[in-house]
């Protein structure tokens, strides 16, 4: 396990793959297998950590208040037929459940695995905290190691989906202006909806609403700028090392952890997938006017599967410019996982 811990470290200084979150999840790994385990019960700095912010729940919300101060949904407010993309982008969540049903894993264990696929790491750490956080190690680890596989994983499977004329496809932006006033209402209005459709949501998607509200209102900048860089990164920085502080070899060398990553990895797929041919069909329907690579970054993964989309879209055509198209989506899909998280706890735990 101390070699594993290294090899994350490795990732994140020599690979950039996540660094933020790999390496002191690295570290949190070594420190676990030298005696300073992180645990419900324990002591030590690191258990202390562990009650105050993953059994509380509390690192994950922190971490949602400085992405919603990052995020800007005038894309999707301009362009709100793209939260179509957002829901299809989650059917990989929904699929590889069913599938870790099949292969052994209870509900519980196979809802926070399915939503790996959503690569959204608080919401995949949020879920796995609540139904599973026996498995919480290996969730985080697979959801943040994917999320920095974006653009090796989705490439292959946008390209295998789709045609180079359908690739080629131009979309005009010409969206109708949004007002400060929608800016400022769509956060509150999301809250409460979603709140008062799947209360168990709530809590995840308010601190998201709450650190865009901080950005939109425009008279908190101090605020803004502590949850998009202070808050966030010590909420980063204690999460990576309490999970890593939880994989001990009893706990993270098993079967169910090449299980729970390579399911975590069709999840991934399968939500690129259902997004892309979403897309098609949306091209089809509206005659030819929407590039189906925007359909990829209705997971999250937020800006990065957008500004995947948009590069690739380029690659074919250099003057083919869907930013903002792939903005709208991708901002629909970080939408979509909070919202498919949390109807996954509702649904799980109504039925136990």
């Amino acid at each position: 396990m101390i070699i594993i811990g290294l090899a994350l470290i490795f990732l994140a200084i020599v690979k950039e793959y996540e660094p933020v979150l790999l390496l002191p999840i690295g570290f949190g790994c070594i420190l676990a297998n030298l005696g300073m385990v992180a645990s419900a019960n324990g002591e030590g700095f690191l258990s202390v950590l562990y009650r105050a912010g993953i059994q509380s729940e509390l690192f994950p919300l922190l971490i949602f208040i400085g992405v919603g101060g990052m995020i800007d949904f005038s894309p999707l407010l301009a362009q709100p037929h793209l939260s179509l993309l957002g829901a299809a982008g989650q059917f990989g969540i929904y699929g590889t459940l069913i599938l870790a049903t099949i292969i052994g894993f209870d509900i519980r264990q196979a809802a926070s695995i399915g939503v790996i696929g959503a690569i959204d790491g608080p919401t995949a750490i949020y879920v796995a905290g609540r139904l599973a956080p026996e498995m919480l190690a290996p969730i985080a680890v697979a959801a943040y190691s994917y999320m920095s596989l974006v653009p090796i994983i989705q490439p292959p499977v946008m390209k295998l989906l789709t045609t180079r004329k359908e690739r080629l496809i131009r979309m005009e932006y010409a969206p109708k202006p949004v007002s400060k006033k929608a800016l400022i209402i769509f956060p509150i209005a999301v809250t409460i909806v979603i709140s008062l459709l799947a209360p168990t949501a709530a809590p995840l998607i308010a601190a998201l609403m709450l650190g865009n509200l901080l950005k939109e209102s425009g008279v908190v900048e101090r605020l803004n700028q502590s949850a998009q860089n202070e808050i966030i990164n010590i909420a980063t920085l204690f999460l990576g090392l309490t999970i890593g502080g939880t994989m001990t070899a009893a706990s993270f060398l098993q079967l169910d952890t090449l299980k729970i990553l390579g399911l975590g990895l069709l999840a991934f797929i399968l939500d690129t997938a259902a997004g892309v041919l979403f897309g098609k069909l949306m091209a089809v329907i509206s005659g030819g006017k929407i590039n189906p690579l925007i359909g990829a970054c209705g997971i999250s993964a937020f800006p990065m599967s957008g500004r995947l989309s948009a590069k690739m879209a380029q690659d074919e055509d250099f003057q083919n410019f869907i930013l903002m198209h792939a903005m709208g989506s991708n901002t629909a899909g970080q939408l979509g996982s909070v919202i498919a998280g949390g109807l996954l706890l509702t649904l799980v735990l109504s039925i136990q």
